[in-house]
């Protein structure tokens, strides 16, 4: 299962996401390693971007099983290519799902699991980070080319949050799978 020190680098960083599945999961996951070599993440949107916790990780997993819970599934639609222009961090913004994702957000960022974050909640998928500042305006529109050629399909469904705990090497490890149990919210097509 890979390198034992992989998995003792464990860090005091933790978040909850939603990875995206399916082909445009791996459509984005590929468009993320084209764009930042070496960039290793899954795609996924964010409930909880990363924080440290003042409670044993298994005491996280069961506050967040349960606070999930209540919350329905929901479909999560991508309106267009961004940028956090004071981070610089290309993006794939989310039009529907938005309100949904905040509302958790809120619910969730609260308790053991709160953190003073930096910036406010802003729903999306991160496409490129940590490159070099000069790269900004080709990555951006490399983004935007392949997603407006490329990307197989525009929306997901949420149904359910990995809790996940960051290493020493950055490297994400799941810890738990909180499924989403309220009454369903996707319209029918």
């Amino acid at each position: 299962m890979g390198d034992p020190a992989f998995f003792s680098d464990r860090i005091n960083s933790f978040s909850l996401v939603s990875y995206i599945p399916g082909p445009l999961g791996e459509f984005i996951t590929n468009l993320r390693q084209e764009l930042v070599a070496g960039c290793v993440a899954q795609s996924h949107v964010t409930v909880l971007p990363p924080r440290p916790i003042g409670v044993p990780a298994e005491e996280a997993e069961e506050i967040l099983r349960h606070w999930v819970e209540p919350f329905p599934s929901f479909e999560v639609e991508i309106v267009d290519i961004g940028l956090f222009i004071e981070t610089n961090v290309v993006i794939a913004d989310i039009g529907a799902g938005r309100s949904e994702l905040i509302e958790m957000h809120s619910a969730l960022n609260a308790g053991p699991l709160y953190f003073d974050e930096p910036y406010e909640y802003h729903p999306h998928i991160t496409l490129a980070q940590n490159f070099p500042a000069q790269d900004v305006p080709a990555v951006h529109a490399l983004a935007r080319e392949r997603w407006l050629n490329d990307a197989p399909a525009r929306s997901f469904l949420v149904d359910s949050l990995i809790f996940v705990q960051n290493t020493v090497g950055n490297r994400w490890i799941d810890l738990a799978e909180c499924e989403l149990r309220g009454a369903v919210a996707v319209p029918a097509r």
